[in-house]
């Protein structure tokens, strides 16, 4: 009987200490589409939450083929549009893992010391990208973008063919 009810509040323990604490959040959320941007079959969602305390909680989820190894896709937030060559970049983000297609970032300071609100967000003149890899030739494969933010037109869709790279000068 002892060891049922050590299981019991062991369980409830994990159970109650959830990633998504429901208390974490304001209720305020956006979501963004991010497409297919090379041959490989990956597609996903930005979604960006804000936290009670003012701050940013961006979970990338891709579609696509898993790994079980601890691959990661690199993974970075950019001022301007998808297609803007030499777009500056705002923030690296939690590298997306290859196991679970996911990564989270608590949003600080970007990279020229701005800090962005959920209101701010909103209309971030932006665009996320995830790579294949840190560096190399496969760091130049975007597996999948999308504009977010002011620059966030659905009118327009999401053309693969006018992707650019990201420098890996950061």
């Amino acid at each position: 009987m002892k060891k049922i009810f050590l299981l019991f509040f062991l369980l409830v323990s994990i159970w109650s200490c959830s990633e998504s604490d429901p208390d974490s959040y304001t209720g305020q959320k956006l979501e963004y589409q991010l497409y297919k941007a090379s041959e490989y079959d990956y597609t996903g969602t930005l979604t960006v939450r804000e936290l009670t305390d003012g701050n940013l909680e961006l979970t990338l989820q891709l579609q696509g083929e898993r790994s079980t190894s601890s691959t990661t896709f690199p993974a970075h937030l950019h001022y301007g549009n998808y297609s803007e060559p030499e777009a500056p970049m705002a923030a690296m983000l939690t590298p997306v893992s290859g196991s679970n297609l996911q990564s989270k970032t608590v949003l600080g300071a970007l990279m020229n010391g701005d800090k962005l609100s959920f209101e701010d967000f909103q209309s971030f003149d932006g665009h996320v990208k995830v790579h294949l890899a840190n560096e190399g030739p496969d760091y130049r494969v975007i597996l999948v973008a999308g504009d977010i933010g002011s620059n966030l037109d659905e009118a327009l869709g999401f053309d693969a063919s006018q992707m650019t790279v990201c420098s890996p000068d950061f």
